[in-house]
């Protein structure tokens, strides 16, 4: 799963494709969201399960003290805008008490959590549309007007976005600390552009979750059920293509997307069709999708 970091996090309007309706920004965009297939529809409510899961689990991580001792820097900063020093020294007070109580618990700890967002952009578009912008995106930078073709890409996602807000332990509690003595040689300017420049410093990291990836997972998950069914039906082999085909079509529209290239998709293509293969003309098996659950869970 790709991580990354950034000091602050900005998140586009998304385009007509997406989720939330916006403008579309290019000819290459159809006017009306392209449908899905049934089987990628099926399992609408598992992928939007799981990244709630995931965002829970980033959830749980969050530190009461540290989210205190955000809100008392606040109140600090605050008190200080209304002339109120006394009120922002005690405020202070609390907040270090607070990041000390957590350093003592870990001095190890480097970020502590104090706020999760979750953002989800919901692309309903095939590979020939997604390929299509693409072309026009490079025919624009080609031209030079580096603006339009950025508008366009930033169209060109799908993806469940977690961000977790952290205190930088490293920086954070001595900067708060550093502050009561300006206050207390009346420096009450300084010390509130101290605290703003100390609350800039939370780090803000980012978790991708590319949604076509955990629609192809859950595919699967329906795909290997039913090959490990003995004796199916003519109309269930024909669900079990299907279920492959909805597969491929989800993992192809991620490369299409840039969640990995050619390269890394290639092998799960493979194992598809071999799997395919096993399958063929009714025949069952067990531990078919092992490897290639494997190779799916590693592109995350």
């Amino acid at each position: 799963m790709k991580k990354y970091l950034k000091n602050t996090l900005v998140f586009a309007l998304p385009a007509a494709l997406l989720v939330v309706t916006g403008i579309v920004h290019a000819t290459a965009l159809p006017e009306k969201a392209q449908e899905k297939m049934a089987e990628s529809q099926a399992v609408q409510s598992q992928v939007e399960q799981a990244s709630a899961d995931k965002a829970d689990s980033q959830r749980e991580k969050i530190v009461a003290e540290a989210v205190s001792a955000i809100e008392e820097t606040r109140k600090a900063l605050q008190a200080l805008n209304d002339g109120e020093a006394d009120k922002a020294l005690k405020a202070l007070e609390v907040a270090t008490g607070k990041l000390e109580l957590i350093l003592a618990r870990d001095p190890r700890l480097a970020l502590v959590p104090v706020d999760v967002s979750v953002a989800t952009y919901d692309l309903f578009a095939d590979v020939d549309t997604v390929k299509a912008v693409i072309k026009e995106a490079k025919d624009l930078l080609d031209a030079g007007k580096v603006q339009d073709a950025r508008i366009l890409m930033s169209d060109l996602a799908s993806e469940v976005v977690i961000s977790t807000t952290s205190i930088p332990l490293a920086t954070y509690p001595d900067a708060i600390k550093a502050i009561s003595p300006l206050l207390d040689k009346g420096g009450a300017e300084k010390a509130k552009l101290a605290l703003q420049s100390a609350l800039n410093t939370l780090v803000v990291t980012t978790e991708v979750v590319p949604l076509p990836l955990l629609r192809s997972q859950h595919i699967l998950i329906k795909a290997e059920a039913l090959a490990e069914k003995k004796g199916r039906s003519d109309e269930e082999n024909k669900q079990l293509d299907s279920l492959f085909k909805a597969a491929a079509n989800e993992l192809k529209l991620a490369e299409a997307l840039g969640y990995g290239d050619r390269k890394v998709f290639k092998p799960v293509y493979e194992q598809i069709d071999a799997i395919k293969d096993k399958a063929a003309g009714g025949k069952s098996g067990k531990g078919w999708f092992d490897e290639l659950k494997k190779s799916l869970s590693d592109l995350f």
